[in-house]
């Protein structure tokens, strides 16, 4: 459950630190005194979209941390699986703040998260029911996955799930085959052609930059055969005259000098030594030469020749070698798809027939589960709706296996529908034309309470409930919270005083000027605080002896 929350420079909240106990708390306050914003942190916190007004004026962030302990080990556990370790202590602590910049950031017990993880979390630790859900009982597309929600059909929608992918793969491909035969004969003609030319063109790895380079060399061979040739000459190529012949000379003339000299014997090894580079110079000069074209013209209008059309190609079908190839690989891979297309749909048939009987086997276990809770559901929700003063409303929820030539959707081959009678006689209607907004909150209320048994969620907050209805049925609404409080957190944010009354703990939201700005603060409320709120809540703009007495009276008999 929630043990606490800390909020810092959210809207007109500084910084605000709320302590919430187990049962069922109740949350009121004047129009306006901060509510509404109370929620929007704990949206927030769940990893709601923020917005810049969030951030109190003059801040430069906002933050929420809230506090939950108490798991139960089922929670602790997917927590776990998550990672989202509980704490020894068996507590789990998130913060989410936002920046002024527009940045937010987010850690579970002290460890930065994702937002798609920290929604995954909170989903299994909160819930959240505003007055704008039952607008999702205006609409059909959202009974599927109610009823979903109370089936805990997970697994099995998983299966089914993994079967339909490869079904919905399967008719794409034969859909894309059985193309109009026109454009299936116009695309082979086309890979045919573009085949064909690339083929004829010998692309080869590399070679652009070779021709390039040789291209370069050419261009400069007058100035690389006449300084290559000097070079050669100059080390070797002369017979008396080259750098070899008067070193070698050189160093003869030293040597002999060694039996006088030791040091005539050191300067001819220093010489010898030198000799052998200079004859691999001599030989490299050589080869530079030698590797002059006797037709420089001719070869060069080869190669720009050749690099017109690697250009040519290059513009048609990739920026290098590697991507023509590539294209050519694809184009080749591509028209033999289509020449045995045939084969391949007999083939793609086959598998759709095993496909589809899997398709339907795995939808009707859905339906036979779903079919089992829509029976279940239907019951809970009539017996709560009964007790808050809805006894002759009919509730059920339908469950179809859909007709269409291809029943299969991502969720199953199923329709869903709530219907409702909402007077004695009338038959089933669809629940989106029928219900008023009274009959909606509290059929939202007997659906949310139904569910919430169920899926193990820890904490579950309604905020203003009470929309639509008054009186005595305001008075078993809050029983019926109280009743859902036995096994579960339950934090309501009421204006009214019969739902009230009946919390474990009562809290009052309220402002309070501070420094000359309001700043919304927080107050648990003793009986006799509770009392004087009560009878605020009954009175218009002054509270009368006789409100106070009434107060008095909800508090005796909620006791």
């Amino acid at each position: 459950m929630l043990l606490s929350l800390h909020i810092e420079n959210v809207a007109i909240i500084r910084s605000l630190d709320i302590d919430f106990s187990s049962g069922f708390t109740a949350l009121t306050g004047e129009t306006g005194a901060g509510k509404s914003i109370l929620i929007d942190s704990i949206h927030f916190l769940m990893g709601g979209r923020a917005e810049r007004d969030l951030i109190r004026r003059g801040a430069d962030s906002a933050s929420v941390s809230g506090l939950f302990g108490d798991l139960l080990p089922t929670v602790a556990s997917k927590l776990s699986e998550l990672g989202a370790q509980p704490d020894e202590d068996g507590t789990l602590l998130i913060e989410r703040r936002f920046h002024a910049d527009s940045r937010s950031s987010a850690r579970i017990n002290g460890r930065a998260v994702n937002l798609s993880l920290l929604r995954e979390v909170a989903a299994m630790l909160i819930s959240i029911h505003g007055q704008n859900d039952n607008h999702l009982l205006l609409q059909r597309k959202n009974y599927l996955s109610i009823l979903d929600s109370y089936a805990s059909v997970e697994p099995l929608l998983r299966d089914y799930r993994t079967v339909y992918e490869h079904l919905i793969e399967n008719r794409n491909e034969i859909a894309a085959l059985k193309r109009d035969e026109g454009e299936k004969l116009r695309e082979c003609e086309m890979l045919r052609y573009q085949i064909s030319d690339i083929e004829s063109a010998h692309i080869k790895l590399g070679e652009e930059d070779a021709l390039l380079t040789e291209k370069a060399k050419i261009r400069n061979m007058e100035k690389i055969f006449k300084q290559a040739d000097f070079a050669y000459r100059a080390l070797k190529g002369s017979e008396k005259g080259s750098a070899y012949y008067l070193i070698l000379r050189a160093s003869d003339a030293l040597q002999k000098l060694s039996d006088i000299l030791p040091s005539g014997g050191k300067a001819a090894e220093l010489l010898e030594s030198s000799l052998s580079g200079i004859e691999a110079a001599a030989e490299i000069a050589a080869e530079m030469s030698a590797d002059c074209v006797d037709a420089p013209e001719k070869r060069l209008d080869e190669i720009e020749e050749r690099l017109d059309i690697i250009t040519k190609m290059r513009r048609k079908y990739g920026a290098d070698e590697a991507a023509i190839l590539s294209f050519l690989k694809n184009a080749r891979e591509r028209l033999e798809l289509l020449e045995t297309a045939d084969a391949r749909i007999e083939e793609l048939q086959k598998q759709q027939k095993d496909l589809l009987q899997k398709a339907d086997a795995a939808a009707d276990q859905l339906h036979q589960k779903r079919a089992a809770a829509a029976k279940e559901l239907s019951c809970n929700v009539c017996s709560v709706l009964s007790f808050l003063d809805m006894p002759k409303v009919k509730f059920e929820v339908s469950v179809a296996r859909n007709q269409d030539d291809f029943p299969f959707t991502a969720n199953g081959a199923d329709t869903v529908l709530f219907l409702v009678s909402a007077n004695p006689g009338e038959p089933l209607g669809d629940l989106s034309h029928i219900a008023s907004g009274g009959e909606l909150s509290r059929i939202m209320l007997a659906l949310k309470s139904a569910i919430t048994d169920k899926d193990g969620i820890p904490t579950v907050i309604y905020d203003e409930v009470d929309t639509g209805v008054s009186g005595k049925t305001a008075r078993k609404v809050g029983i019926q919270l109280k009743r859902s409080a036995e096994s579960i957190q339950v934090l309501c944010v009421t204006h009214s005083a019969q739902i009230a009354s009946l919390a474990d703990c009562h809290s009052l939201i309220h402002k309070e000027e501070v420094a000359g700005r309001n700043e919304t603060q927080v107050r648990v409320l003793d009986r006799q605080g509770r009392i004087d709120e009560l009878a605020r809540i009954l009175g218009g703009i002054s509270v009368t002896e006789a409100q106070y007495k009434a107060a008095e009276d909800l508090m005796v008999y909620s006791d």
